[in-house]
């Protein structure tokens, strides 16, 4: 906690006195423009790598920055309750799944959980469907193939689908390199290119 309070002594002294006008004009309603689906791992930050302003992002973090299938009911379910906020309250444009190198929920997939997860096992079992595609021992292939797995399972959601057919709503993929900063995304020809060298459509 004391460096958590730390850190707000540090934002309330520069980063709200910076952005103070902005905090204001947005303080009215949440108007994001973009959902991101992002893994929860702390070390991918979709703000700080878009360099993105406090109310651009609408962000859903999850282990390994999966999508459920479209099912109605059954209990709570986080994850699809956050898309259909974004989808149906926000109207957001764009919807990113955004997938990173060396996940540690992926790794849960080929590795196992251990016979002590409680909520851990059914959750990464949404990430059997990309591993009989790719195989188990290929970790950016399976990062990869969740992501697109995830973009199909979103157009299970007929909300999702029908914003998508009137053109209202566009879906995307991308995947994250910690390690050296590389952002790749998803081309229309089903592959994942570097964006420095290919721009986003």
């Amino acid at each position: 906690m004391h460096r958590l309070i730390a850190g707000y002594h540090r934002f309330r002294a520069r980063h709200w006195q910076e952005q103070r006008a902005h905090y204001e004009r947005m303080s009215e309603a949440q108007a994001a423009p973009i959902c991101v689906i992002s893994c929860c791992d702390a070390r991918v930050d979709p703000m700080s790598i878009f360099d993105a302003l406090p109310g651009d992002l609408f962000v859903i973090r999850n282990v390994a920055n999966l999508v459920p299938p479209f099912k109605a009911g059954g209990g709570l379910q986080g994850t699809s309750t956050a898309i259909e906020f974004a989808v149906r309250q926000l109207r957001v444009e764009t919807i990113l799944v955004l997938g990173h190198a060396r996940c540690g929920g992926v790794r849960a997939a080929v590795d196992g959980t251990g016979p002590d997860a409680v909520f851990l096992k059914s959750w990464i079992d949404l990430l059997e469907e990309a591993k009989a595609r790719v195989g188990f021992d290929d970790g950016e292939a399976l990062e990869e193939a969740s992501i697109k797995v995830s973009l199909e399972r979103l157009m299970t959601f007929p909300f999702v689908a029908d914003a998508v057919k009137a053109g209202r709503l566009k879906l995307a993929g991308a995947r994250f390199s910690i390690f050296d900063g590389r952002l790749t995304m998803l081309n229309s020809q089903g592959e994942f290119a570097d964006v420095d060298t290919e721009p986003a459509g």
